[in-house]
């Protein structure tokens, strides 16, 4: 298991079965379930995985992402780039990452709109960026920085958010719709952070839905929260531990119906792993979603 190259991993297959159709729905892979879904081989639209988790060619994540790669489409989703850091983007990080996309040939690359290091050292969380004009330049100048590197477009994810800066120059919508605008990368929608940053903050769904630019977005996200009481108030922790919430679904069936969008959908669960089964029937719930509004 702790080789770097399965005899059986052919690249050219990987570049063609890498395509993602249009509004199909995957759900996130992890650990857990590898060897489950090589042995039953469910149907499943997409996987995607977190890109970081594959760098080492020698790892067990590797191993079964060579398997897992000949027999579903495949997205990457970054969590470590610090795309909004106001240093260069970390030269090794980037190597391994282009490594990686070269040899699995993945249909989507994301990544957030955060920050998650200074100075050499990493944080584990994705930090908030600064709604300003000059931040709004350090990001564009790293996604253009990526984009080059890698020799395609990339995605970047809106967050979720528990502090607000005081001194903002722009909406996080109008913050993303520029970077996207300048960049020509794509946006990836998360739903379950718009609705935890907007019960956070307490600002309204819509109206933020309505000042993203539609066109842009190329994947939706789905997950689930966890409530906390701190000092007598709500809050809503993105912690991609729990089945979707209903409000969510409300949302992402009213984001549909009104946009007709086609961008594909992902089920994200990263804390307290489910049973592979679980994410499939969060899955079909999107699937029916779609299905009925088409």
């Amino acid at each position: 298991m702790g080789g770097s190259t399965s005899p059986l991993f052919n690249r050219e297959q990987v570049k063609v079965l890498n395509k993602i159709d249009k509004s199909s729905v995957g759900i996130g892979l992890r650990s857990p379930h590898y060897q489950t879904i090589v042995e039953t081989k469910p149907q499943i639209d997409f996987l995607e995985l977190h890109s970081e988790n594959y760098f080492n060619e020698h790892s067990k994540n590797h191993f079964y992402l060579e398997q897992l790669a000949l027999l579903y489409p495949m997205s990457f989703h970054g969590i470590g780039l610090s795309l909004g850091s106001s240093e260069p983007i970390n030269k090794q990080h980037l190597t391994k990452l282009k490594t990686l996309i070269d040899r699995f040939q993945p249909a989507l690359v994301s990544d957030h709109l955060s920050w998650c290091s200074l100075q050499g050292n990493f944080f584990n969380d994705l930090l908030p960026v600064p709604y300003t004009k000059e931040a709004l330049g350090y990001f564009i100048n790293n996604v253009n920085q990526v984009q080059d590197t890698l020799q395609r477009q990339i995605l970047i994810e809106n967050p979720s958010s528990y502090l607000e800066y005081k001194n903002i120059e722009m909406s996080e919508p109008e913050f993303i719709n520029e970077i996207s605008k300048q960049t020509g990368c794509g946006l990836l929608l998360d739903l379950n952070n718009v609705y935890v940053s907007a019960t956070n903050h307490q600002f309204s769904v819509q109206k933020y839905l309505d000042n993203i630019n539609h066109e842009a977005v190329q994947e939706i996200h789905l997950a689930g929260f966890t409530k906390k009481s701190i000092d007598n108030s709500k809050l809503l922790i993105d912690t991609h531990s729990t089945l979707v919430s209903q409000a969510v679904w409300n949302i992402y069936q009213h984001y549909i119906q009104n946009t007709k969008t086609d961008a594909i959908t992902l089920i994200e669960w990263d804390l307290d792993i489910p049973p592979l089964e679980t994410l499939l029937t969060e899955a079909n719930k999107a699937k029916i979603i779609r299905e009925a509004l088409r």
